[in-house]
């Protein structure tokens, strides 16, 4: 039952690249634009194969890639402006059938205020949280401009990794013969082995500058 779930999913995916792929640009940003809100949408389908036909001259990558930031930015917006409207009301009210106290949402809202760039910057760039760090963002009522901003930092960074792994692959297209699925995980997988220790380097020297901050304060 899983794999023919997994299996239908898979073509859901295939059809709506090949659909909206057919309307180009815009066909970016929508794409994008599902990745980061609640749809659980890969982004590695998208971008990817836009810097493919970019490095056959069908695309412009820089375009790609600003269309891809701009549907990464309108779909976190659309969770944050849900979890400001939405979220803290139903939490309210349904939060103790999920085991979730009010003082530890207090507790999480009050961190999110203290570290909500760097949260927003450094989650835009790991699987999965990158789809749902808008909802603490917008549950603690960030500043929407600072959340924007960091979001599109972060997601900048995810892009352009995306688009510059198939505008490679693209390079290459006569001895690979298309842009295989693996080769695009792989590339994509060794990108993540060398940001994990730069993102670990970026989150250690925030600590000690809020450290020094508060022993300054």
């Amino acid at each position: 039952m899983i794999e023919i779930l997994i299996q239908g999913f898979g073509q859901l995916v295939t059809w709506l690249t090949d659909a909206i792929f057919a309307l180009g640009y815009p066909g970016i940003v929508v794409l994008m634009a599902l990745e980061s809100s609640f749809f659980p949408f890969p982004s590695e389908v998208v971008l990817p194969p836009a810097g493919y036909l970019a490095a056959q001259g069908r695309m412009n990558a820089w375009l790609a890639f600003a269309c891809g930031v701009g549907g990464s930015v309108i779909g976190a917006v659309f969770n944050y402006v849900v979890a400001v409207r939405l979220g803290r009301p139903l939490l309210h009210r349904y939060g103790r059938y999920l085991l979730i106290k009010e003082t530890a949402l207090d507790r999480a809202e009050a961190y999110f205020r203290d570290h909500g760039e760097i949260s927003t910057f450094i989650g835009r760039l790991i699987p999965v949280i990158r789809q749902y760090i808008s909802l603490p963002a917008g549950l603690a009522r960030m500043r929407l401009g600072l959340f924007a901003a960091y979001t599109a930092l972060g997601a900048g960074i995810w892009c352009a990794i995306l688009t510059w792994v198939g505008w490679y692959l693209g390079r290459k297209a006569e001895v690979l013969g298309g842009l295989p699925a693996d080769e695009v995980h792989r590339y994509i997988g060794r990108a993540m082995i060398v940001m994990v220790p730069v993102l670990v380097l970026i989150v250690v020297a925030y600590v000690i500058w809020h450290r020094r901050r508060r022993v300054r304060a």
